[in-house]
């Protein structure tokens, strides 16, 4: 599916609409953030999640949220369907331990493009729907989610919405031949051979976290786009 929706747990906040120690954490989007800005951050979210079997994914809830993680910053994200479908649940609760002092970067709710994609099942054979501005567009014309919220240990994130919205970099990404992509297009559609492929794009809405506190966290999120929706806790344990 061109559009692959995730909605993520995140640790979101806008700077005052919330306790000043919890606006803290927040990194602004307009920032360099561990060397990247939030726009090259998506596309690295973008290809941490396309790196990742599906038979070991933490999207498909087939691994835990340490798989594929390196590095100063770890990627956080919501839930993945198989064969394009709707997938079957109310609510979601996940248990993630995280070491101290690294740096969350959250798909809040995001959708991604690729000319692979296109190719093999969107558009074959259209040339123009390969290239960067028509998958830009797509995926501007599909970011409207009708209710995004989300709270940190209780405390509710206001107005991210307005906010947060990152359009990524364009980026090349790999895939294993256990992909992600083969998993969530139906049968038919799923022809898609293991390698690098260029370009792609993710357009939606990220947080940058600066690392928290050691201890549990509790996060909470739901989201509804259409007939789409997600309720997910995360139960953090930051250690050391």
């Amino acid at each position: 599916m061109k559009r692959i929706v995730v909605v993520a747990i995140v640790l979101g906040l806008v700077f005052l609409a919330v306790p000043s120690a919890l606006a803290q954490l927040v990194i602004a989007p307009d920032t360099v953030a561990y060397g990247r800005t939030y726009s090259e951050w998506s596309a690295a979210w973008e290809q941490w999640s396309y790196s990742i079997p599906a038979s070991q994914h933490p999207l498909f809830d087939n691994g835990d949220c340490s798989v594929g993680q390196s590095g100063p910053v770890w990627f956080l994200g919501g839930k993945f369907c198989y064969n394009g479908g709707t997938c079957s649940y109310t609510h979601v609760v996940r248990s993630c331990s995280v070491p101290v002092g690294k740096a969350l970067y959250v798909a809040i709710f995001n959708g991604e493009d690729s000319a692979l994609e296109e190719s093999v099942a969107e558009n074959p054979g259209n040339e123009a729907a390969q290239q960067i501005g028509f998958m830009r567009s797509y995926e501007d014309a599909g970011m409207s989610p009708s209710t995004v919220s989300f709270s940190v240990d209780g405390v509710p994130i206001m107005h991210l919405k307005n906010s947060f919205r990152v359009q990524s970099t364009a980026f090349v990404f790999t895939i294993p031949t256990d992909n992600l992509l083969a998993a969530i297009y139906p049968p038919g559609f799923n022809n898609f051979p293991a390698g690098s492929y260029y370009p792609a794009v993710d357009d939606g809405w990220y947080v940058m976290v600066s690392p928290l506190s050691l201890g549990h966290h509790m996060l909470h999120l739901h989201g509804k786009n259409g007939s789409f929706v997600l309720d997910v806790t995360y139960r953090l344990d930051v250690t050391k």
